[in-house]
């Protein structure tokens, strides 16, 4: 009898240690996030054309704002935006998005302190008042990245990635 009570036990410990060696193995598998985020902010007045760039892109020709802006870039270079309400936030257009394709630019400090800016292809984007649903927007794409990424900032830009129109980084 006591050799049966003593294999039953190793064998829950086994099983005990199977289990927990699967969860340990999904919870390892979670990948790393590089910059998770909850807003984004349009373009001010301040920082419209080529008076301020910000790492090298500048902004938009007027200001811009949204709604709302939320997202994710992890270490695999994985981008996840979800833009709502971009809009024009002055001019004849203002409240409402006259871009039908938006890009996103990821750009990181690379090891050496030189700027990495990585583009998106262009996403779609719903045009018209923010009020009917214009200026929503959401991206998945795959980049390739510095290694490592440091100072990670965001932008949502026009077709050609030359103007950026809401951002948020580090």
């Amino acid at each position: 009898m006591k050799k049966f009570t003593l294999l039953v036990s190793a064998l829950a410990l086994a099983l005990g240690v199977v289990l927990a060696g699967g969860q340990f193995s999904q919870a390892a598998a979670k990948e790393a996030k590089i910059l998770e985020f909850d807003t984004m902010v349009g373009v001010p007045q301040a920082l419209t054309g080529t008076q301020n760039p910000i790492r090298n892109v500048n902004g938009g020709g007027i200001a811009w704002t949204l709604t709302s802006g939320s997202g994710e870039l992890k270490a695999s270079g994985k981008l996840e935006i979800e833009v709502k309400g971009l809009v024009l936030a002055s001019g004849g257009n203002a409240g409402s998005n006259p871009i039908a394709n938006f890009r996103a630019i990821v750009s990181c400090l690379a090891g050496d302190g030189s700027i990495v800016n990585v583009t998106t292809d262009p996403f779609p984007a719903t045009t018209g008042p923010a009020s009917s649903g214009g200026g929503n927007a959401e991206i998945e794409a795959t980049l390739t990245l510095p290694h490592p990424c440091i100072a990670p900032i965001i932008f949502v830009t026009n077709q050609n990635g030359t103007a950026w129109f809401a951002t948020t980084g580090q």
